[in-house]
């Protein structure tokens, strides 16, 4: 039977034993890709059964084309979300995210963010009024997510957007300038 045709059989029936048969070909390869976000085997193998249970109402609500594909963007989804709740997302060093986020201020990656440029991209945060840099901040540095900035800050989600988008836009210009 197909996956497609267990899909359709699990939709239709709701059967847990259908709905296995889909899933078990793909549990070591989802034990990878939790332990890839969560680096805890005892966590990844509960995170592995979290999503088979989670699988039981999802699968029967959303329209799946292709399992393995859907399948791997919903653990990693999971994944991070833990992580969120969880409170374990790391800190990133300042170097290293702006290294890694080239689109950040659409410098070439060869650029090497020395002292001067930490200084200056200083510099213009002060420049920002207080709604964008601290919007900045929590988004770029502390990686959070909208919906949490909205939450740490009270600002309605367009706001947070707009700050984000017109801080960079902000940034950008200051640092073309100094």
């Amino acid at each position: 039977m197909t996956e497609r045709e267990l899909l359709q059989q699990y939709r239709a029936s709701g059967e847990l034993d259908v709905l296995g048969k889909l899933y078990a070909p793909y549990m070591s390869l989802l034990y990878g890709v939790c332990f890839k976000y969560l680096n805890d085997a005892d966590r990844s193998q509960d995170a592995v059964m979290q999503i088979f249970e989670e699988l039981i109402d999802k699968l029967r609500i959303h329209q799946v084309d292709n399992f393995k594909s859907w399948l791997y963007t919903f653990s990693r989804n999971y994944c991070l979300m833990q992580l969120r709740k969880d409170k374990r997302v790391q800190q990133v060093d300042i170097e290293d995210h702006l290294a890694e986020s080239e689109h950040f201020l659409d410098n070439s990656s060869d650029q090497l963010w020395d002292e001067v440029h930490f200084e200056k991209l200083e510099t213009c945060m002060l420049t920002l009024n207080p709604e964008q840099e601290r919007c900045i901040r929590l988004f770029y540095l502390e990686q959070k997510c909208y919906k949490d900035i909205v939450e740490e800050t009270g600002y309605d989600m367009n706001k947070v957007k707009s700050y984000i988008q017109n801080g960079k836009r902000n940034l950008k210009i200051c640092m073309e300038k100094k």
